[in-house]
């Protein structure tokens, strides 16, 4: 549904923070699906760790928050505004990421309330589910 350029329409994240490719459904300040796929090249597996790469789990987390904000910043009322984490909580890390794996990340917004919200995301590869967490966010007014 929108590709990176697209995306980077949207959010402020650009390489190496960028942690999504593409965004596969989205129901604009309701829910967003997208997409990463971590290659040997990601420049954390330079030192997390050289020889047994795993993407860090607070970079799951993160790659959560941008996919729910590409959702929260497409609403016409937050167009070109800014999403910030308030908090995370219940994260929970089930399954190592690798090089070569193919992330689904799913976000739904549970509660929205002027510019503060939370999204419940998780990270799945291969049906299995790597990464839950609740987000908490403020919109920039």
């Amino acid at each position: 549904m929108l590709n990176i350029e697209e995306i980077k329409e949207i959010i402020p994240h650009r390489y190496p923070f960028l942690l999504i490719d593409k965004i596969c459904d989205m129901e604009i300040g309701k829910s967003a699906h997208s997409i990463k796929c971590v290659t040997a090249n990601e420049p954390f597996f330079q030192g997390h760790f050289p020889e047994h790469n795993v993407m860090p789990g607070v970079l799951l987390v993160e790659a959560i928050a941008q996919t729910g904000a590409v959702s929260i910043l497409s609403m016409e009322e937050n167009k070109g505004k800014i999403a910030f984490f308030s908090s995370i909580k219940n994260a929970k890390f089930r399954r190592e990421v690798r090089p070569g794996d193919k992330l689904d990340i799913f976000v739904e917004i549970s509660k929205m309330r002027r510019n503060f919200g939370v999204g419940l995301g998780k990270v799945l590869c291969d049906g299995e589910i790597c990464v839950e967490a609740e987000v908490s966010f403020f919109i920039e007014q």
